[in-house]
């Protein structure tokens, strides 16, 4: 099997008012299929832009980015909306749900777009919602769930279109730290017993130690450091 996730001196420069902004300037990684990796790096570290480019939801400027294989690089605008339907789930610190939608219809969402029929994504809603610990909450909406039942739920919909790779930025930013613990458990739960690769966008260095297997520091938009957890 190719590896989830390989960089190759990888760039992201972009012009902001007037000035060449380096958000990623040569980044070469390597994360394997089944990985659980914490990104590191203090705000304008590039980060954020790395999850980006993995999710397809932006071009680089150089370098090449490969995704089990493919190279996202040279990829049409109908692959890339492929991949980011499919491939790769997003995870996020403002969880991103829609108010007026229950737990169950926010995570049957993605499935809708995807094409699947009503009852069978319903269906799946529903499973992956008790596996996130939501099985009652499915027909509340997000104004009547905790930060951390919100969390589940993103977590979940990541989950619907079944894809190889989780992405979640910074997704313990708005919790409290022992529901932070709780949703980081979920997901190191979810990584061993599904074998998704997993990158995680933290500034916490001392939870992604804890959870990831390996952490990756990124500086400037280079990388700084790597380390075994």
């Amino acid at each position: 099997m190719p590896a989830a996730i390989v960089t190759s001196e990888l760039t992201k420069h972009y012009q902001m008012g007037g000035s060449l902004v380096r958000a990623l300037d040569g980044v070469t990684i390597t994360l394997e299929a089944g990985e659980f990796v914490g990104l590191l790096g203090t705000s304008g570290s590039g980060k954020s832009t790395l999850l980006n480019l993995i999710a397809g939801l932006d071009h680089p400027t150089s370098g090449s980015l490969t995704v089990f294989g493919r190279d996202l690089g040279e990829m049409s605008r109908a692959e890339l909306s492929a991949h980011r339907r499919a491939s790769s789930g997003m995870i996020f610190q403002s969880f991103n749900l829609i108010p007026t939608m229950t737990a169950l219809e926010n995570v049957a969402l993605p499935m809708m777009f995807a094409g699947r029929a009503r009852g069978v994504r319903e269906a799946r809603a529903r499973t992956l919602l008790e596996q996130v610990g939501l099985g009652g909450r499915q027909a509340h909406r997000p104004k009547e769930l905790s930060g951390g039942e919100q969390q589940r739920v993103s977590i979940a919909r990541a989950l619907a279109n079944d894809p190889r790779i989780l992405l979640a930025d910074e997704p313990t930013g708005n919790l409290d730290s022992r529901t932070a613990q709780d949703i980081l458990a979920l997901l190191q739960e979810l990584n061993t017993t599904t074998g998704r690769t997993l990158l995680l966008v933290t500034h916490d260095a001392a939870l992604a130690s804890r959870y990831a297997r390996r952490t990756i520091t990124l500086s400037d938009g280079r990388v700084l450091a790597e380390a075994a957890s």
